[in-house]
């Protein structure tokens, strides 16, 4: 008699059979082949970019470094995309992007742009 009632908790707590649950419309896209010519998303390399002044120049990467290890990216992740400011951390000799940071969409970053001012001029309060 355990053994039936251990095989029923079993099946109630396997999530992937309840089909009460949320399930994911958009599956993660399919994964490619990395290759050196592919101007794909450079997750594990160097944050490239110069001081802020604009982007790389027409090779795809859009970043800017705002200091030593914080950089701002142009990112897709799941059709949407998105403004990065992320801290990255070196790691084997690689610049890699790290947990702090923040990810705004197109609106939020205008919404942030329009707000600007008004936090420039807060910020000469103290």
């Amino acid at each position: 008699m355990p053994k039936s009632k251990s095989r029923k908790l079993e099946e109630s707590s396997n999530s992937d059979s309840d089909s009460s649950g949320p399930r994911d419309r958009n599956p993660p896209p399919k994964k490619q082949a990395k290759t050196e010519s592919s101007p794909a998303k450079s997750s594990g390399s160097k944050p490239k970019g110069g001081g802020g002044s604009g982007g790389s120049g027409g090779g795809g990467d859009h970043s800017w470094t705002l200091d030593k290890k914080r950089v701002v990216k142009i990112n897709e992740f799941r059709g949407t995309v998105f403004v990065d400011i992320r801290e990255y951390y070196e790691k084997d000799g690689e610049m890699r992007p790290g947990k702090k940071g923040i990810s705004l969409s197109a609106t939020q970053w205008q919404k942030l742009k329009e707000v600007m001012s008004e936090v420039d001029d807060a910020l000469k309060t103290y």
